[in-house]
């Protein structure tokens, strides 16, 4: 039998959940009379904007957890991939229970991995069994977790202190920062330097996007996209046969790739590396500066933990400073919500209250930012601290999926925003041009920020 503090303690954060359950209703109210007064386009597109803000987005959440923690729909809020309706879970357990149930909520990705390749899928867009084991074996074969601290971390350093530096007291942050570094990273890292940098950036943005942001199958975009992707194809290509033909004594992630083909290993063939470096690459530049505006931003949205953050980096003290960038991206991930489709009739929560069955065919959304501040599993959720336990963060997905570069944007983003953050007198630059601009993407493309002189 649980103690009574126990019972007291469960009773508590009942009570929370409702409280804040009820508090999110004149909050959601105030937002749908701002939108409704608004005159920037129509009301729906006006809401729909004003209820995608991160506070927003959790304020939504909370009143979800308390009393509809798991939703089915009829509507299809995803076009772009063949569905019969929609669910919404936000609970931590049943988020976390649908991103390891693989087999009965699967990724969607591979009809446009293959017009991204040419004809190929990548192991992002496989289910489980012996082409995934083996891509995925071999990529970790190449890209190395040994290498982040010896090699990966300094060069991360180093670039983004130059960058910083060159830019003076005023810096746009994704164009001459987090864009710049994962892109400069990759170029000496994996061995594939070139095309042009902003090019590079272009097409690993464009092709990300079509992959996974373009929800509503926006053929425009598919036209744009399909042509980064074709590029892309065209410039790895190219790489690998110099590096065929002209071998270079470097240990970059290419020149382990032609190691593997040399000794045999399947999957390992010019196609093979190719596709795996093109998804790696695409995977990875939009999603680092992504991240890292957004973890700045939500900092300059909690001042003391700012002053924290910039305290960790002028000390050096690289631990602390990156839980204040992991902390600062729980309240605004890259992805609030990760998407898997029901290969099967499956029942979410079976044997509780909030049991749900799952038509075969509906896309199910797995809220990972609803889960990050859910008072059942995650402590004093609404607080900016510095303490959780890596648990706590679903930043990157779960399960078989989740990603691959996890342990590398650990290092990554703290790694681009120290030089920031050590800057005398940073501050957001004045109006509209100090919050983050996307332009109609899902990315940051315009975040200004300014300090004194050096």
């Amino acid at each position: 039998m649980l103690p009574a503090s126990a019972w007291l303690g469960a009773l508590r954060t009942w009570v929370l959940i409702l409280a804040y359950g009820l508090l999110a209703i004149p909050h959601l109210l105030w937002i749908a009379a701002q939108a409704l007064r608004g005159a920037d386009g129509s009301f729906g597109s006006r809401l729909g904007r004003a209820l995608a803000a991160p506070d927003a987005l959790r304020t939504g959440f909370d009143f979800a957890r308390a009393f509809v923690p798991n939703l089915n729909l009829s509507r299809r809020f995803i076009t772009a991939y063949d569905n019969r309706g929609s669910a919404l879970v936000t609970r931590y357990d049943d988020v976390k229970d649908v991103l390891r149930r693989d087999g009965e909520f699967a990724v969607v990705y591979a009809p446009r991995m293959m017009a991204v390749t040419g004809g190929h899928n990548f192991f992002l867009g496989m289910q489980d069994g012996p082409d995934y084991q083996r891509d995925v074996s071999n990529m970790r074969l190449v890209v190395r977790r040994a290498d982040i601290a010896g090699r990966v971390a300094p060069f991360l350093h180093d670039t983004a202190a130059a960058l910083v530096a060159a830019a003076g007291t005023r810096i746009d942050v994704p164009q001459q920062l987090t864009q710049r570094v994962p892109a400069r990273l990759l170029a000496v890292y994996f061995g594939t330097p070139g095309p042009d940098e902003d090019q590079l950036i272009e097409w690993a943005t464009l092709v990300f996007w079509y992959l996974f942001a373009d929800l509503k199958a926006d053929p425009e975009l598919g036209r744009r996209a399909l042509t980064a992707a074709a590029g892309l194809r065209a410039w790895l290509d190219d790489a690998i046969r110099a590096r065929k033909a002209q071998p270079l004594p470097v240990d970059d992630v290419l020149a382990r790739c032609l190691t593997l083909q040399a000794a045999g290993l399947p999957g390992m063939d010019d196609l093979g590396i190719r596709n795996n470096l093109l998804g790696l690459i695409v995977g990875a530049i939009p999603t680092q500066s992504k991240a890292a505006v957004q973890a700045l931003g939500q900092l300059f949205e909690h001042p003391a933990a700012l002053a924290g953050a910039r305290q960790a980096a002028l000390c050096d003290d690289d631990e602390a400073l990156t839980r204040h960038v992991l902390e600062a991206l729980r309240f605004d991930p890259v992805n609030p919500m990760i998407y898997r489709h029901a290969s099967c009739d499956a029942v979410i929560a079976p044997n509780t209250l909030r049991a749900m069955r799952v038509p075969q065919g509906t896309m199910v959304f797995a809220a990972n930012l609803s889960a990050m501040f859910d008072p059942l599993r995650v402590a004093d959720p609404r607080s900016f601290r510095t303490d959780r336990p890596w648990s706590d963060y679903l930043l990157w997905g779960d399960g078989l999926h989740s990603c691959f570069g996890a342990h590398l944007n650990r290092v990554a983003l703290p790694a681009m925003l120290k030089p920031l953050l050590r800057l005398p007198g940073l501050r957001r630059a004045a109006g509209a041009e100090g919050r983050i601009d996307c332009q109609g993407t899902p990315f940051p493309v315009h975040f200004r920020i300014e300090c004194d002189p050096v």
